[in-house]
């Protein structure tokens, strides 16, 4: 096919593999818009630079030579080309299919969040496939994630003078890590909002990690989890395109694709799920996640001046959550510092040498005197100083954080708990917190 004779090569994401005793590369879609991964040689490292389309294959055989030939290249690019990573009909296809599986349901089906539930029954149940039906592992993983909820809580309250709030606040700052890295801070959040007042919404702001959306990008679909269904709040959904204005609307929605595999804000709706139970009409709280850009990069503005900018956002979720009744809880999505070598940075992140002390005690330094910024209910400054200082430590989720701010009026952030998740081998360090906005 004529794509395959000069390939252009999508966004992917390498890491390193093990086939065996041997080393490979291991190559994923980097918007996650494809779930199939191609393993090849870390040789090809060399050769996918030149996959950008302007060069035939006979051209990159002559120009890489080592023993590379034209067959091998040929089975490479198949490869790439059946896991959606080249630009064409493969990925087109892909791409199609799943942008009409999302416009087809109310909700969105759960990702990360069914994973992790298998994973707990795979685990349980490991060694005797056999024994329990798909409807029983569902049910174990269901129970087995609400079980490990309680005990995190019990947990990482169990030293805390006031373990819940006397009311609903404006709104809360939760990580998005996975779980088993983050599960302190979720704790430290959510057990807090067992006992207050029930939210009739709940928005969830998250990050945009893989999408292609440049600015703020809504989702009109409600979210699906193990535990059930949180409905989208279709006449918030109204009242906010009214107040964005036509395009504006558009806008916002018009990535609303990136939601597909996203799971900052997912990975909220099981702990929302769990903390605040279903009402008096069997249903959990209705919801409405978006996903919000780095303001600091372009000055609110989206990153190419086409996506929705963080201000109109802002002023429309107002005057839309103004004129509904009911009580609306905002949920901050985010994670904050991401370094280490597996980030670009030279300096391991775990031991005891002096260089790693002096870089590890500098980040925590710095993401306490930002977050200070946020506690003296200062977001607007927070966003100078972050683009003056051109986000250091890679904080994700900058605008999120600023949007459940100036969205909710607050005047201050309460902090929890902050703390610090690092694997064993020190490549990356991601920081988060758990707090509320008053």
């Amino acid at each position: 096919m004529g794509h395959m004779q000069r390939p252009r090569l999508r966004a992917v994401r390498g890491f390193p593999a093990m086939m065996g005793q041997q080393q490979v590369l291991g190559l994923a879609d980097a918007r996650q818009i494809s779930d199939k991964v191609v393993y090849t040689s870390p040789a090809a490292q060399n050769l996918l630079p030149m996959m950008d389309g302007s060069k035939t294959l006979d051209e990159m055989v002559a120009s890489i030579g080592r023993g590379l030939t034209r067959p091998i290249l040929e089975g490479l690019v198949a490869q790439l080309d059946d896991a959606g990573l080249l630009q064409g009909p493969t990925f087109d296809g892909i791409l199609s299919k799943m942008r009409a599986d999302f416009d087809s349901a109310p909700v969105l089906p759960p990702g990360t969040t069914a994973a992790i539930a298998e994973a707990l029954a795979t685990q349980e149940f490991e060694g005797a496939p056999g024994a329990t039906t798909d409807e029983e592992r569902e049910a174990f993983g269901v129970a087995r994630l609400k079980t490990l909820f309680d005990q995190w809580v019990a947990e990482g309250l169990k030293e805390v003078t006031n373990p819940s709030l006397d009311a609903l606040p404006k709104a809360v700052v939760a990580p998005h890590l996975d779980y088993p890295r983050g599960w302190i801070n979720y704790a430290h959040t959510y057990g807090r909002l067992r006992v207050v007042d029930r939210p009739d919404r709940v928005i969830v702001l998250g990050t945009n990690h893989f999408g292609e959306g440049t600015g703020v990008v809504g989702c009109d679909k409600g979210f699906q989890t193990p535990l059930g269904t949180c409905e989208v709040d279709a006449e918030f959904v109204e009242g906010l395109r009214k107040n964005l204005g036509a395009e504006n609307a558009t806008k916002l929605f018009a990535n609303r694709y990136d939601h597909e595999r996203e799971h900052s804000i997912e990975l909220q709706i099981p702990w929302i799920q769990h903390a605040f139970g279903m009402g008096p009409d069997g249903k959990y709280p209705k919801v409405f996640g978006a996903l919000v850009h780095d303001p600091s990069a372009n000055n609110g503005e989206s990153y190419d001046g086409n996506g929705l900018a963080l201000d109109p956002f802002v002023e429309a979720m107002k005057a839309t959550l103004s004129a509904l009744p009911g009580r609306t809880l905002v949920i901050s999505s985010a994670d904050l510092s991401h370094v280490g070598p597996s980030f670009g940075d030279q300096v391991p992140m775990a031991g005891e040498d002096p260089q790693t002390i002096e870089f590890r005690n500098g980040i925590f330094r710095h993401d306490r005197e930002m977050l200070g910024l946020l506690e003296q209910g200062k977001p607007d400054e927070l966003i100078a100083s972050m683009s003056w200082q051109q986000n250091p430590s890679r904080w994700c989720s900058l605008g999120n954080l600023v949007a459940a701010m100036r969205i909710t009026g607050a005047e201050k952030l309460t902090i929890f708990s902050y703390a610090g998740a690092m694997d064993p081998q020190g490549q990356a360090l991601v920081s988060s917190v758990s707090g509320m906005m008053e």
